[in-house]
């Protein structure tokens, strides 16, 4: 047959996929999207526990603020820096970079997190300034949220703001490629 088998063939072919350029896909905004519903409802759980431990030890709700701030915080920057991957981009096949694909440092995670809240902020902003009750404050932030996600249409590359501004991208795992946390 024209088609060479054996090791030499393996060993070129290897050889072959790793000067292969690597190209980074970014996953299309509605698999981002339903990947941030499903975060939403994982990330319920976490806010539960954390409220019914506070309410045993304090009343307080800044603090509680404070808390459920930190505590989110934490459970976002430990996924993103131990494996780029939080449990519902796992799930998605979605990983957190920097811009050349390498793995966040604590500092870049971080500053993705405190910008990701502009998802949020303004809308809750507004509901505040207004006294918005909460049906509108409910529509103030979905209007809020639709229109971060659509920043992305300006960017070129389909990258959310809160990345742009923090240096990192979401890509896309092509299907069968083992989560991160194995590696």
């Amino acid at each position: 047959t024209g088609r060479s088998t054996g090791i030499g063939s393996c060993i070129c072919n290897l050889c072959h996929k790793m000067t292969e350029p690597v190209t980074l896909i970014t996953p299309s905004i509605r698999r981002r999207l339903t990947c941030m519903l499903y975060e939403g409802m994982l990330l319920f759980g976490l806010v539960f526990v954390t409220i019914l431990v506070f309410n045993f030890l304090s009343k307080s709700r800044p603090v509680l603020q404070v808390l459920l701030f930190l505590v989110i915080g934490f459970y976002f920057v430990y996924c993103w820096t131990r494996s780029g991957q939080t449990l519902a981009m796992k799930t998605w096949r979605i990983r957190v970079t920097d811009l050349d694909g390498q793995p966040l440092p604590r500092i870049k995670a971080i500053v993705r997190y405190v910008l990701s809240w502009m998802w949020f902020l303004p809308a809750l902003a507004l509901s505040y300034q207004f006294n918005l009750q909460k049906t509108e404050a409910v529509v103030a932030i979905f209007a809020g949220l639709a229109g971060w996600a659509l920043t992305a249409l300006l960017d070129p590359e389909r990258q959310f703001m809160h990345d742009k501004l923090a240096k990192t991208r979401l890509t896309e795992l092509p299907a069968g490629t083992k989560n991160s946390s194995a590696e």
